[in-house]
């Protein structure tokens, strides 16, 4: 029995020294786990479900149906302002909207503000680390805000999300002039290894939702064209969902680690003679004539799920607004998919402002920088050449116009990174611990770059989002610290020393690399 001066007797005796739990119904049974080890054992056996039931088949038992209250919908973006009432229901297949421009989900504010900012923060802090169906993902854990009707036996999940937010302590202290509060948002600690699974955890959803209505729409599967996230993401999600996937890939320019991943999932995957933007072309054009359901960035539907990745930000800071937010940009669909969930907690009084973006590209890929340099006066599309930072080595991105805004609402700045500056901050980066990719590279150069002028403070909270796994770009690496990359000095290589195997030779190899300061 506990002792009545252990934890446990402390925090029964001293409720306020707990943090505050909101009144919800699903959260009674955890406060009946504090008396003694055989009262736990009790309780936990009273109220687990039922040994045949599932935790899907849980949530479909306590939550039958959606909840009215609140319901989103597909929007022009911008809005039309000829026919500002132009809507689409989100179990409709469309991608544009009359006029051919983009299309946004739009959630009914007015009903999600009739319950307070606290009272979100309250239920979304109480829905982290359980595996409740399907309030275990980081994404579904705020089902309102994300597809508010869609029901738990329709959900796609590999519970992504819920990513490390870290300390980049040694990175600010050594090399950003002592930058005592530098973070990194890790998306891709996550089940395929990107970011992708937080947006295609809602467009796997949303179409095995419309699979499996009493009239069912005939779709025969859900394609992409991919630089390789995407295509790893979708095939997972297909695969657990029993979807098949298609996948449209650029030859020769994703790494063997990304083109793998579709292979073991079991997707149709289709290598083309192509870039990304002639591959999205292809993809287009055969959505067009097959009942294929798109899943790239055209489809807002992804970017419902990627914005829960800013209020995890906001969530992980106990619901204090960063001053920065830095984030890689290809297609650009990821900046807009950041301000949204900023600007939704914002309206909705989670918070009381949103951070300043920034918007990181490779400078061999970079026509929103071009853009922006111009004074936001012309954009014009670009071939892309070719970078290391492959996921975002798109010339002519979908979401420009989204990323435009998201800037401007929120004084974002535009920022670019040559090869070398991108490759020498990841490798400079992983001498601190990480293992960066070269799309955060990108973003850690655009800070050192905005940290040299002053424009982002010393003192400034700053978050620099990761947007992959190193080890999916692993051959990058190899050929950075063997030096063998043309035009590029490569300054922080650290390559394996060849020491003949005698004690003598090891001695002097460890003599010299002591003086030099390398361990």
């Amino acid at each position: 029995m506990a002792s009545a001066t252990s934890p446990l007797s402390f925090l029964i005796s001293h409720p306020q020294s707990t943090k505050p739990v909101p009144s919800l119904p699903f959260l009674k049974r955890s406060r009946l786990h504090c008396t003694t080890s055989s009262t736990t054992a009790v309780s936990a056996k009273h109220h687990r479900r039922p040994a045949e039931e599932n935790i899907r088949q849980e949530a479909l038992r306590l939550h039958p149906d959606c909840d009215s209250k609140y319901s989103a919908w597909y929007a022009p973006f911008p809005l039309n302002e000829e026919d500002p009432n132009e809507r689409y229901s989100l179990d409709e297949v469309v991608y544009r909207s009359k006029s051919g421009g983009l299309l946004d989900v739009k959630h009914d504010m007015e009903a999600l503000a009739q319950r307070s900012g606290s009272y979100w923060r309250e239920l979304f802090d109480s829905r982290v680390g359980r595996t409740a169906w399907p309030y275990g993902s980081g994404v579904w854990s705020k089902k309102e805000f994300v597809l508010p009707c869609i029901s738990p036996d329709e959900i796609v999940s590999l519970f992504e999300g819920n990513s490390n937010l870290f300390w980049a302590e040694r990175l600010g202290k050594e090399h950003l002039d002592g930058m005592p509060d530098l973070w990194v948002k890790h998306c891709g600690i996550s089940h395929t290894g990107s970011f992708k699974d937080l947006g295609m955890t809602v467009l796997v959803s949303q179409v095995n939702r419309l699979m499996k209505q009493p009239m069912g729409r005939s779709i025969i599967g859900v394609g992409c064209a991919s630089t390789g996230d995407t295509s790893a993401a979708l095939s997972a999600y297909c695969a657990a969902a029993g979807i098949p996937a298609i996948v449209f890939l650029p030859a020769d320019r994703i790494s063997i680690a990304q083109l793998i991943q579709p292979v073991s999932n079991g997707a149709t995957v289709l290598s083309l003679d192509t870039d990304f933007d002639g591959c999205m072309r292809l993809i287009r054009e055969v959505t067009a004539e097959l009942p294929i359901y798109l899943a790239n960035s055209l489809n807002s539907l992804r970017l419902e799920g990627q914005k829960t990745a800013a209020i995890e930000i906001l969530q992980q800071f106990d619901w204090e607004v960063p001053d920065w937010v830095i984030v890689p940009g290809g297609n650009l669909g990821n900046i807009y998919a950041f301000y949204k969930g900023f600007e939704m907690c914002r309206a909705l009084g989670l918070v009381d402002r949103v951070p300043r973006l920034v918007c990181a590209q490779a400078t061999n890929a970079n026509p929103l920088y071009r853009y922006y340099k111009s004074g936001w006066k012309e954009f014009n599309p670009i071939t892309a050449e070719t970078t290391f930072a492959s996921a975002i080595q798109i010339g002519d991105p979908v979401s420009i116009d989204r990323a435009v805004f998201a800037l401007q609402a929120t004084n974002g700045i535009v920022e670019e990174a040559t090869e070398e500056e991108l490759m020498d901050a990841m490798s400079l980066a992983d001498r601190t611990g990480m293992f960066a990719c070269p799309h955060t590279g990108v973003a850690l150069a655009a800070l050192f770059k905005l940290r040299a002028s002053n424009v982002i403070g010393v003192n400034d909270r700053t978050v620099v989002v990761s947007t992959a796994h190193g080890l999916k770009f692993a051959q990058s690496k190899v050929d950075y610290h063997s030096g063998t990359i043309a035009d590029m000095a490569c300054r922080y290589k650290n390559p394996p020393i060849s020491v003949k195997a005698n004690f003598g030779a090891v001695m002097d190899a460890l003599k010299k690399s002591l003086n030099n300061g390398k361990i």
